[in-house]
């Protein structure tokens, strides 16, 4: 009985250290659109998605906002383009990837609301994965918006003990239409 306890508590404790705590990480975006009234912001870190990235685990990721748009001065629809910019260094940690991306708008009340189509239904659930980066929407101009990972979910394969922190980088382009 004895070894087996001292063998749990030896287990639980390498499991402890092998364990990494990581936010979901966001990037930059392109700085020439400011010209058309158009100005993106990167959520702060207290505000995006998390997930704690350890060898040999299936976990979820929380929900969290990674960029703010703010497109009131412009009244051109928009074309946004999320990019993952580290798949080459995360396919060695996961098996999978994937990440539910939503745009909300806000309305007049200062409320966040999720973009709908033009019908009034619910847009389509959009993915990103570490295989169909970039996810592409196309955004009416006049309104302020904030792109969201609504939720997600991976699969980690073993880590090496100098594996250090690992987390997806994003890179927002918008571009005028």
């Amino acid at each position: 009985m004895k070894k087996f306890v001292r063998f749990t508590l030896i287990f639980v404790m390498l499991l402890l250290a092998a364990s990494w705590l990581s936010s979901v990480a966001y990037g930059q975006t392109n700085d020439g659109i400011e010209q058309s009234g158009i100005f993106i912001e990167a959520a702060p870190s207290e505000a995006a998605p998390s997930a704690t990235f350890y060898g040999r685990a299936i976990g979820g990721v929380t929900a969290g906002d990674l960029f703010y748009i703010d497109a009131v001065d412009s009244q051109a629809d928009m074309s946004l383009d999320l990019y993952i910019t580290n798949p080459d260094e995360l396919i060695h940690y996961f098996r999978y990837l994937i990440l539910k991306i939503t745009v909300y708008i806000e309305d007049a009340e200062g409320q966040w609301q999720r973009v709908t189509s033009q019908n009034g239904t619910a847009m389509p659930d959009t993915y990103i994965t570490l295989q169909n980066s970039p996810v592409s929407f196309v955004m009416p101009g006049m309104a302020r918006y904030k792109v969201t990972v609504e939720s997600g979910c991976y699969h980690s394969l073993p880590f090496h003990a100098n594996s250090g922190m690992i987390s997806p980088s994003f890179y927002l382009n918008v571009q005028p239409l």
